[in-house]
């Protein structure tokens, strides 16, 4: 069941001549339901300008269509906050561009109830209200000074400032909670009591939700509010019975096909060749009988049919599949009708780097830089959608014929939506390609993709791991990366520089984004000054140290002795 909400709301100029309070609210259907949620916001514009009405209402249009422009990946906080930060510039500049405008703000209150939880953000002195088991409780704080002669001034609105800071918050549903938006023109003139008493008789159902916020609305007018009155009230009726995670990857599966072979047909498919079969998945080129073109199938074992968490991890890999729609990846190819439990990409001509790997091509120092930056610019798309690969490697990028690199395979991406899940592997992906810190249960992160691109492109070099190849299972231990020029002289020093801090031991020595990964790359050439993390001696040759103290150690000794002697001697 999906969630069920009833909503409601009212809004009026009061006393004055413009109502400069906006209020709206989004309910999608469907599978947006489930990522994006219900959205409902209300805003306040400062009074004392032209520029107030304007802001509000600009505010909560903006917000209510750009959040659902934002990647399905993002966090719910990350989508609001880059949300807001954006509209909040807009106004910024528009006050100081027309005079008319100048001083435009407007406070805000957002609400998103999605799967079992509740998020929000504020800014201002408009209020959210959590009416739960007979108890009012104010979830938001107003942003005003603390002084009572001035506590109708705020501190923080949306365009009062160049930077906004968000307040949010988020909290588990429960049915029956009521949530009750309100801005301050009602919030200052109804007493709690009174409010207590309206929520209630809507959560008996003795009232409906509209006549609850008009009833809030004539309270505040009854009592002689000075200013604009708005309200709006959404109870929760019913909860999925699945978490987010859950819904985007279905409840329930369609059965995995059996083990194909060339020729074998299967929703109007015809398997042309068998890709890989592993132990977990199975991966076939097929041809579309329709239409003749080729495409990818990817589908589980059939032996994985009865593992649960297996077929969740797969389903999300197609979820992300879904969304990483750039060049640098196989696109999805949509069928409406499946009998089986697989999904499809676009197939590309051409072959895995670890396949030219395999075939003994030698890559030049400028196929590096080339391969390079493509793949970088590859991973900088994913972390623009909060995805991390957690599986970069040579055989998960393709080179097409059409000199195209793409980065496929999401079987153990994270998107964030795998959150609340009580079991993930930390260290998933291949052992020479992990991050150090991983072997010490660190998480994955954008410095373990950036590694692994660093360790690709060592190997792609030298046929060589800087650290030495690791075994499954095995501990290993980190000193100092092989310099490349050990194996490939002919190196810059430049990429040779780039290619050390990529793959340093610390993660704090490494690039800090892709995007910065990217910028050394293409200007390395030109820019000579790109330095490798400076190692101390200890750690760069630690026994050679350790060496020279126990021979000048015999030497101070041999001297003493010396010294002492000829003194006896005497």
């Amino acid at each position: 069941m999906p969630l069920v909400f009833s909503l409601a709301y009212s809004t009026r100029a009061g006393v004055r001549e413009q109502n400069e309070d906006y209020l709206a609210v989004v309910s999608p259907t469907g599978p947006e339901l489930s990522t994006k949620g219900l959205l409902a916001a209300i805003a306040d514009g400062v009074s004392g300008n032209d520029g107030g009405s304007e802001a509000s209402e600009y505010t909560v249009r903006g917000l209510l269509s750009d959040y659902y422009a934002t990647p399905d990946t993002w966090s719910i906080t990350q989508s609001l906050d880059k949300v807001i930060s954006a509209l909040n510039s807009w106004i910024q500049k528009q006050g100081s561009i027309k005079r008319e405008l100048a001083g435009m703000a407007t406070t805000l209150t957002a609400l998103v109830l999605r799967g079992n939880f509740y998020y929000f953000a504020h800014v201002g002195d408009t209020r959210l209200y959590l009416w739960r088991n007979q108890t009012l409780t104010c979830l938001t704080t107003d942003h005003v000074w603390d002084r009572p002669e001035m506590r109708h001034v705020l501190t923080r609105a949306i365009g009062l400032d160049h930077q906004v800071i968000v307040d949010h918050g988020m909290g588990q549903l429960q049915i029956n909670d009521v949530f009750l938006l309100l801005c301050d023109g009602v919030w200052s003139s109804v007493s709690r009591h009174d409010l207590e008493d309206a929520l209630k008789d809507f959560s008996n159902n003795i009232n409906d939700a509209q006549t609850t916020a008009d009833s809030l609305i004539d309270s505040a007018l009854a009592n002689h509010s000075k200013d604009n009155v708005s309200a709006m009230l959404i109870r929760v009726d019913s909860l999925p019975e699945n978490d987010l995670r859950d819904s985007i990857s279905t409840s329930h599966f369609l059965p995995l096909p059996p083990l194909l072979k060339k020729g074998q047909k299967i929703d109007g498919l015809q398997v042309d060749s068998i890709l890989n079969i592993s132990r977990v998945t199975a991966v076939y080129r097929v041809i579309e009988i329709k239409t003749g073109r080729k495409l990818v199938l990817k589908t589980l074992h059939p032996d994985r049919e009865d593992d649960l968490d297996e077929l969740k991890a797969f389903a999300h890999e197609e979820w992300i599949a879904k969304r990483v729609v750039a060049r640098f990846f196989p696109q999805v190819v949509f069928r409406e009708e499946r009998s089986f439990f697989y999904f499809l990409t676009t197939w590309h001509e051409g072959d895995t780097l670890a396949r030219h790997i395999d075939v003994g091509e030698h890559f030049l120092v400028p196929d590096i830089i080339s391969h390079g930056i493509k793949l970088i610019r590859a991973v900088a798309a994913l972390h623009r959608r909060s995805i991390l690969h957690r599986d970069i490697k040579p055989q998960n990028i393709h080179i097409g014929s059409d000199a195209e690199l793409r980065l496929f395979d999401f079987g153990v991406a994270q998107s964030g939506m795998e959150e609340s899940e009580s079991i993930k592997s930390i260290k998933a992906g291949t052992p020479s390609y992990l991050a150090p810190e991983q072997f010490d249960g660190a998480a994955a992160s954008v410095q373990t993709d950036l590694y692994a691109i660093g360790v690709t492109l060592y190997y792609l070099l030298t046929r060589h791991y800087p650290y030495g190849e690791v075994e499954a299972f095995q501990k290993p231990r980190f000193n100092v990366p092989i310099p490349p020029t050990r194996y490939r002289p002919e190196t810059p020093v430049w990429l040779e520089n780039i290619l050390l801090k990529a793959v340093a031991k610390n993660p704090i020595d490494r690039f800090e984004t892709a995007e910065e990964f990217l910028i050394a790359m293409e200007r390395g050439a030109s820019h000579t000054s790109i330095n490798a993390p400076v190692i101390p001696m200890i750690e760069r040759d630690g026994l050679t140290i350790w060496r020279i103290i126990a021979i000048s150690s015999i030497v101070i000794n041999l001297l003493f002795l010396y010294i002492f002697l000829a003194a006896h001697l005497k």
